[in-house]
């Protein structure tokens, strides 16, 4: 047997896509985004690590919903604007939604994965490859707002402890958007017809899907 040290081998970094699209975590390229993987896989992520009320979880993608209903109540936005909005969570559509507190133990680490991930979907679609920060501090507080009502109303949590880390919802009342569970496929279907309902509002400036 030879002496010889074996050549390492780089580990993988990339993730076979049911499109069949291979994507690489590292330098994801917008030519390996397809919206049928975002949404097939942010339906099957649960939100609250799975800690929530009901007989399905609550996924990622009825939350995307629910977060651009609230951004589309509380400003003046266009569709650009919107779909941004819906696809502020698409990198966990590959990377899972990491609970605030844990994303704290990660560190910068994930944040690079994720800003690279969000620019190559933005890409993809035809949107600046990072969310302007004005607009991105709107779609957080809609964030936050629907965190509010999926921490009462899903996982558990008090009024007071849902005030005291997402703020109270000001504006906005349940009965105006939809966090009853349901199934992940009808999520996905949800998903795909809001995206493309935004898609058409877009335009000429949208790009092919």
């Amino acid at each position: 047997m030879s002496g010889a040290a074996r050549p390492k081998t780089e580990p993988r970094a990339w993730q076979r896509m049911l499109s069949g699209r291979r994507l690489d975590l590292l330098n994801p390229s917008p030519l390996d985004i397809e919206l049928s993987d975002i949404a097939h896989g942010l339906a099957r992520v649960a939100r609250w690590n799975g800690q929530t009320n009901g007989d399905h979880a609550f996924s990622v993608a009825q939350h995307s919903l629910a977060v651009e209903a609230i951004f589309r109540r509380q400003n003046r936005c266009d569709a650009g604007e919107c779909l941004m909005a819906l696809l502020h969570d698409a990198p966990e559509y590959v990377i899972g939604d990491m609970i605030s507190p844990f994303k704290a133990v990660v560190g910068g680490g994930y944040k690079t994965v994720e800003k690279r991930l969000e620019a190559a979907v933005h890409l993809r679609f035809g949107l600046p490859a990072a969310t302007p920060a004005s607009l991105k501090a709107k779609i957080k507080k809609a964030d936050q707002v629907a965190a509010f009502f999926e921490a009462t109303e899903l996982a558990g949590f008090s009024h007071a402890e849902a005030v005291k880390f997402f703020g109270a919802p000001r504006g906005i009342t349940l009965d105006m958007i939809e966090i009853a569970p349901v199934p992940a496929v009808e999520a996905q279907r949800r998903f795909c017809e809001r995206f493309e309902a935004l898609e058409r509002e877009r335009g000429p400036l949208a790009a092919a899907v």
